[in-house]
């Protein structure tokens, strides 16, 4: 296999095959494109005129829906160069927001439902085109199926039978809708990108052009190199890091997987393992805060919830996904008695953070400006700004004229990328909205359910994973947001819980088999078996199966509830969490192994009963778990297995 590559702002796309010409351009739109986010999220005039949402929002995809032809190939024989029909397509998507913003008002205030004129119409279709083709180039040819099928629903939707059933409108209408409606481009996918979105990219590539990525990962080798497996436990912590700026499972796996996967291989871990661990971690980073991935965007754009409240409320079930995993991990190095990183080979903490407090200082300030100062989505460009300055502290960090041209282009690449992949869901949310589908299928899984609760969060769930292992995760959290979340929301359910949950489970598709895109990237690296690797990781990422399921029904676990509760049902899952992965790994602190098959299902059983938020369930648990430790402690077995009899048992 190829080397992978290691630097942390790895991109496959065509950008570096541009000529000079076309790279200025994609600098000066990218310039542009900032620079208007700058002085719209500050509420900064310019000769007395304050830019209009509208016209923002236009603006935004003039500039960097043509660079998303530049940098993405249509096939891959153009990969190493610029075709005709890429320029033209750049060109057209660039000159059609001018006519949008020549018309704003009457778009915005009037009202082009239907369009008004033939030329408007046309205008329509080519945008609708050049999306839809945009969106096939970045997102793949399954999520352009689905954009055009729900899309074009309303054709048929008057049609369909029960919970498919709604009202049918023409193909004019659905256009219309969609390019110059409220809830079209400038709805939904305006608001996104960039009323939120876009600063958060600008602050995610400022940190990537200044070597943040290279320092989290030296900072977790001086935090957790030294331990026993030290290499999957740097994976974790540094995964971790880097995911929650990233926002990408795929480019967290590529970055910072290139350097812990050969790093574990190196100490013993099986190639699965490795590639498992790694593929876990990446993917828990787009669940964690501050920054975390799009689809939260999203969330806070439908359920007009504060960013900084879902940041806060995702905390928890973060922490306990990385609790459930490090343990696992110590566990399984405990078993296999591997050893930590030797020590020269670890950088001295405090010569690490001497290289890179300023990003530490920074994400402190990105939360405190959140949290504290309620800045809202202004905060990353204040950070930013913070960053550019406290960058000229250290001259490994300092942002040079070269780093500043790598931040344009990351930046660009960045936002370039998310508009080809948000502005489909206009056409996604026309197809559920006009036609009334939505509130359709909510009663219909109601009224299958019966009313009863377990029923339609099973439904849900099974509703996220068949949508997520195809890559729909953003998809399908829009479609069950507007469809069932109410729906579970009138039977008392806190509407942050079911936000979250509608958010978890669609991200697991990325570890679950069959699909698990994560994992196989992860395995292709490690150079293992790609379904062995994602059952693996499934099995190391199993504590957030299960937590979306107890914060619906206990939300003090997102912080909705007393402190009182969120204390007690935290602490019992951290036990619940520590005796699940017991019975996972097959070895407990003060115990040793676990051989017999029986006792480690009970151990893990009895660990997941005391997780549940049900005092019942707790103490059956906790009766269970006390006995099994009794048990083993008093028949402990005094031949320990082989270690490559256990390396076996503990990879299945």
């Amino acid at each position: 296999m190829a080397e992978q590559p290691k630097n942390p702002d790895y991109d496959p796309s065509r950008f570096n095959s541009l000529p000079v010409y076309l790279k200025a351009i994609f600098v000066i739109f990218t310039v542009v494109g900032v620079a208007a986010a700058s002085v719209y999220m500050t509420n900064t005039t310019l000769f007395g005129y304050a830019l209009p949402s509208g016209v923002y929002f236009y603006l935004l995809f003039m500039m960097f829906l043509p660079c998303a032809y530049l940098i993405t190939p249509a096939r891959k024989a153009d990969k190493g160069r610029i075709p005709w029909y890429d320029l033209a397509a750049a060109l057209i998507a660039f000159a059609i927001p001018i006519y949008f913003i020549r018309w704003n008002y009457e778009i915005v205030w009037i009202g082009w439902l239907p369009a008004p004129t033939i030329t408007s119409f046309a205008v329509a279709i080519v945008y609708s085109i050049l999306i839809l083709e945009g969106c096939r180039r970045i997102g793949g040819p399954v999520f352009f199926g689905l954009s055009i099928a729900i899309g074009l629903y309303p054709l048929i939707a008057e049609y369909m039978p029960g919970i498919l059933y709604g009202m049918g409108h023409s193909f004019i209408d659905i256009v219309s809708y969609a390019i110059y409606g409220g809830e079209g481009i400038i709805g939904l996918p305006g608001k996104l990108t960039g009323g939120i979105l876009i600063g958060f990219l600008i602050f995610a590539g400022m940190l990537i052009a200044t070597g943040a990525g290279e320092f989290f990962l030296d900072l977790a080798n001086a935090l957790m190199g030294r331990y026993r497996g030290g290499p999957a436990k740097v994976a974790v912590i540094a995964s971790g890091f880097f995911g929650s700026l990233s926002g990408s499972p795929i480019s967290n796996i590529i970055s910072t997987g290139s350097v812990t996967i050969p790093a574990m291989k190196k100490i013993g871990y099986p190639k699965r393992f490795a590639g498992a661990i790694e593929a876990c971690a990446s993917t828990g980073g787009v669940l964690m805060p501050p920054v975390m991935g799009m689809i939260v965007f999203v969330m806070a754009v439908i359920t007009e919830f504060a960013y900084a409240d879902i940041m806060v409320a995702a905390i928890i079930p973060a922490c306990l996904f990385y609790f459930g995993l490090l343990i696992q991990v110590d566990l399984h190095a405990a078993r296999l008695n591997f050893s930590g990183i030797p020590r020269e080979d670890i950088p001295l903490f405090w010569e690490t953070m001497k290289q890179g407090w300023q990003f530490i200082f920074v994400l402190v300030f990105l939360v405190w400006g959140l949290l504290y100062m309620r800045w809202a989505e202004v905060t990353p460009y204040y950070a930013s700004a913070l960053l550019f300055v406290l960058s000229f502290a250290n001259k490994k960090t300092m942002m040079t004229p070269k780093r500043i041209y790598n931040a344009i282009v990351i930046i660009g690449k960045l936002v370039a990328q998310m508009v080809s992949l948000i502005l489909p869901f206009t056409f996604i949310l026309c197809g559920l909205v006009i036609t009334g589908t939505s509130a359709s299928f909510a009663a219909g899984l109601v009224n299958m359910g019966g009313g009863n609760l377990y029923l339609i969060l099973l439904m849900g769930i099974v509703a996220c994973y068949l949508l997520g292992i195809v890559g729909f995760d953003i998809a399908a959290y829009i479609f069950l947001a507007i469809s069932l979340a109410p729906a579970l929301e009138q039977l008392g359910l806190n509407k942050m819980s079911v936000h979250l949950f509608l958010v978890y489970y669609p991200m697991l598709a990325v570890l679950t088999p069959p699909v698990a895109i994560g994992a196989f990237v992860a395995a292709a690296m490690a150079g293992g078996n790609p379904m062995q690797t994602a059952w693996t990781a499934m099995r190391l990422g199993i504590v957030i199966y299960f937590i979306p399921l107890f914060f619906v029904f206990e939300p003090s676990l997102v912080l909705q509830g007393p402190w009182t509760s969120t204390l007690y049902y935290t602490a019992l899952c951290l036990i619940g969490t520590t005796i699940l992965a017991g019975g996972l790994t097959g070895f407990f602190y003060g115990l040793g192994p676990i051989n017999a098959p029986w006792k480690r299902l009970l151990l893990g059983l009895s660990g997941l009963a005391i997780m549940v938020p049900e005092t019942k369930s707790s103490v059956i648990g906790g009766i269970v778990a006390v006995f099994l430790f009794i048990l083993i402690f008093m028949t402990k077995e005094k031949d320990q297995l082989a270690v490559s009899e256990i390396s076996d048992s503990c990879n299945i």
